[in-house]
């Protein structure tokens, strides 16, 4: 079998590309199984303060690769535990993301739909291509994108959630940034140089104020206000005590770079 899954290190920034443009990236249990894998090595390794997850060819990912799902219907129970299992290593996948220790910047450069839409939703930030569209148009064949809507519903507005997932029109790079979908837009011929400078400059903080940020960030995402705000000042007194944050505000102070290890 090809190599669904390339990683190359650049200095702190570990970047994973999708490498299966003859499916369109699709999402197969392998493709989903191979970034998982990938993922809970990163997730051990310090040197790595950021990943950019992104893909070869015209399409960022089509979503699960429908041969696989419609081959599944063909078993004895009419594919219910083979399906029941890929949705279920999805949801794992798209779940690991936020709760990997590092940021995770989708470098989309290509069509993105349904699942894969999914994973950039999933994704900490996002920088497209001008190009770049987005959908979860399972609607269209009739069936509707339950499983990618819950990373949707909670990057972009539930009412342009909804007109996406009922209409299964695809939108552009720039109606995506203007509903939160993605942060930057960028030309193609652009895009891999402008997702660098983004992960570059969030490599140079300090990486355990990073992680520290980014678990509380999700944690309180689901969380009443109240119970928020007791998270976070608790994690604020943690990321307070650390010596990297005592230099980094004795350096501010000074006006001088800190010196963190």
């Amino acid at each position: 079998m090809d190599m669904l899954l390339t990683r190359q290190d650049l200095g702190p920034v570990t970047r994973l590309e999708l490498s299966s443009p003859e499916t369109y990236n699709a999402l197969s249990l392998e493709m989903i199984e191979e970034l998982i894998a990938a993922l809970n090595r990163i997730a051990a390794q310090e040197n790595v303060r950021v990943v950019i997850l992104a893909a070869r060819g015209k399409a960022f990912s089509a979503g699960h690769d429908l041969p696989q799902m419609q081959a599944a219907l063909s078993e004895p129970d009419k594919g219910r535990q083979a399906l029941t299992h890929l949705f279920g290593r999805c949801a794992a996948l798209m779940q690991r993301i936020p709760a990997l220790p590092q940021p995770v910047i989708a470098e989309v450069q290509g069509i993105a739909t349904a699942a894969g839409c999914q994973l950039v939703a999933s994704c900490d930030l996002a920088v497209a291509s001008r190009t770049a569209r987005f959908g979860v148009n399972g609607v269209s064949i009739g069936l509707f994108c339950s499983t990618p809507m819950v990373a949707l519903t909670r990057a972009i507005s539930p009412k342009a959630a909804f007109e996406m997932l009922t209409t299964g029109e695809f939108i552009p790079a720039d109606r995506a940034r203007e509903i939160g979908l993605v942060n930057r837009v960028a030309d193609p011929e652009d895009l891999p140089a402008e997702t660098m400078r983004l992960a570059e400059s969030i490599a140079t903080k300090l990486p355990e104020a990073i992680r520290l940020g980014k678990r509380a960030f999700h944690q309180q995402l689901s969380q009443s206000v109240e119970d928020a705000y007791a998270l976070t000042r608790d994690v604020m007194c943690r990321n307070m005590l650390l010596d990297d944050t005592a230099e980094g505000i004795a350096a501010f102070l000074d006006k001088r770079p800190p010196n963190w290890a």
